[in-house]
């Protein structure tokens, strides 16, 4: 019986280290679409996002659906680093939903001359290629 218990146990260990490592994963896309906007890098941001036309955005203006359109609206909503200001993300959870799904919840802050701006989103992601990237995201 000590013998299963003691498999059990590292097969487990094994799991959850496999699962910490998607969650860092998953924040390192994060950090560094940070590091892309405080920047003033819109495309590099946009690095995280799936390049596909069934891309989801839902913010203040509505639904928008495809990787080009989502940044052409961050262009016309940032035309500036002043406006784009320094951001910062605040993670309140990142659930693995699957082996290839995971959910993000956390809160974002734009430091801006021209006044602060901050809200709360919604991921969902998706491993694809063995990289995590957004398919959904709702802001606001």
């Amino acid at each position: 019986m000590r013998p299963l218990l003691l498999l059990l146990g590292i097969a487990l260990l094994g799991v959850a280290k496999a699962q910490d490592a998607e969650v860092l994963a998953i924040k390192g896309l994060l950090q560094t679409q940070t590091l892309a906007w405080n920047r003033g890098d819109l495309e590099g941001f946009m690095q995280g996002y799936w390049k596909n036309d069934s891309l989801c955005f839902i913010g203040k203006s509505g639904v928008t659906y495809g990787w080009n359109n989502t940044l052409a609206n961050y262009k016309k909503g940032y035309p500036d680093t002043a406006a784009m200001g320094k951001l910062q993300f605040t993670i309140l959870q990142v659930q693995l939903l699957s082996k290839t799904y995971a959910q993000v919840i956390g809160k974002w802050h734009l430091t801006r001359s021209i006044g602060n701006v901050q809200g709360h989103f919604t991921l969902l992601l998706r491993r694809l290629n063995g990289q995590w990237v957004i398919i959904s995201d709702h802001s606001s």
